[in-house]
């Protein structure tokens, strides 16, 4: 490292803004704290001081979503062992599931970067680390037979018009990643539905096993089969067909700790989205007119994405609502929403992703009527504990 330091302190003057190259100012910069933390310092003035900066917040998220990335890559290559009827050891299915996962990755990257570098080139301003954490969520919310070209219009469509349309990381209404998703979504169902879209098909000398389906649980309790609908157990795990980062809830939890313990991401959120779905859940129970509405309400938070979203989607600070009350709020209507569009339209089976996108735009509405509340609940205790004349 002191040599690649001792590089970088050899180049930099040619980067300056008057400088030479300084016209790749805020490339060079953005490179530069990629590997080592800016030497500017506060002199004057207030200043929040803490070692928790962007970097470090966006690094934390990626190491949570880990969990949810390698098992999503293992279980590509266990459920297409599955679909060809043979057996994997864990390094072939995690091998397979790898040569599958990481061009995805590496595309949602080199567009969504490409295009970041760009504006903040154009803008001069510096390269936010916020896409660092959208290039992987892009990725994970993704079927593994997604054409690559997809991939790369949805996270364009997402920059572009999600983030820098509304002037970049921390300007924007609606969740990028999410964006990325609907965009597809609407645009190409054909790929983001189905049985052919969640389980890579069988190649060159391979047949499909018959008993096999690539049917998601979602998938099966919406066309009413609840008796093909995978176990508890199963879902819990991830050994399901799905989005590559949505199907483990228990790797989705194991980042969750990592997510409330840093302080990162808001546990209100987390809990009250929870709490939004069994509430939703148990209402369903108890007016249940079809099968589906019978599904055990906790089921719901093991199916589909509705774990992924609570964890790493409703909790973005920059789409969420940013009162603590409001959170709270915020969040059980994220989960209620969620269940009532999965279980009433079954045309929208992942009712997670349009809800979180719906309480994206009301999000700013919460905390105006939170914090006006609050000013009101004030100006009555003032007023009354006021001196008569």
């Amino acid at each position: 490292m002191r040599a690649l330091r001792n590089f970088i302190d050899k180049v930099k003057p040619n980067f300056a803004p008057d400088a030479k190259f300084g016209a790749f100012h805020s490339t060079f910069e953005a490179f530069e704290s990629m590997f080592f933390v800016p030497d500017k310092v506060t002199s004057k003035g207030c200043h929040i001081r803490d070692s928790i900066d962007l970097k470090r917040t966006m690094f934390t998220m990626i190491v949570a979503l880990t969990p949810a990335m390698l098992f999503g890559i293992w279980n590509v290559g266990y459920q297409h062992s599955l679909a060809v009827g043979e057996t994997w050891s864990l390094m072939q299915a995690f091998g397979f599931g790898l040569l599958k996962v990481l061009p995805i990755i590496v595309v949602s990257y080199a567009v969504g970067l490409s295009i970041e570098f760009a504006f903040a080139q154009k803008r001069k301003h510096q390269v936010n680390e916020g896409f660092l954490v959208s290039g992987l969520i892009i990725p994970l919310l993704m079927p593994v037979n997604i054409p690559l070209w997809m991939v790369a219009l949805a996270t364009a469509f997402a920059v572009l018009i999600g983030k820098e349309a509304f002037g970049g990381t921390g300007m924007n209404i609606f969740n990028p990643a999410l964006l990325a998703r609907a965009f597809l979504f609407f645009a190409y169902p054909s790929h983001m539905s189905g049985e052919a879209a969640w389980v890579v098909p069988a190649g060159e000398g391979q047949t499909m096993a018959d008993a096999f389906t690539g049917a998601t649980p979602l998938a099966h309790a919406a066309a009413g089969a609840m008796d093909k609908v995978a176990s508890a157990y199963d879902m819990f795990m991830g050994y399901v067909p799905g989005s590559i980062g949505e199907t483990s809830t228990l790797a989705i939890l194991i980042g969750a700790v990592l997510l409330i313990a840093t302080g990162v991401a808001s546990w209100k959120i987390m809990l009250s989205t929870v709490v939004g779905g069994l509430a939703a859940g148990y209402l369903f129970n108890l007016t249940a007119t079809n099968a589906y509405m019978a599904i055990p309400a906790w089921h719901h938070l093991l199916m589909g994405g509705f774990a992924f979203g609570a964890v790493f989607m409703a909790t973005d600070p920059v789409t969420s609502a940013q009162t603590e009350c409001g959170k709270w709020i915020y969040g059980f209507l994220v989960g209620f929403m969620a269940l009532l569009i999965r279980v009433l339209n079954p045309a929208y089976p992942e009712g997670m992703m349009l809800s979180i996108l719906l309480m994206n735009a009301f999000a700013p509405l919460i905390d105006h009527i939170v914090v006006g509340a609050s000013i009101r609940r004030r100006a009555k205790r003032q007023t009354a504990v006021a001196p008569k004349n």
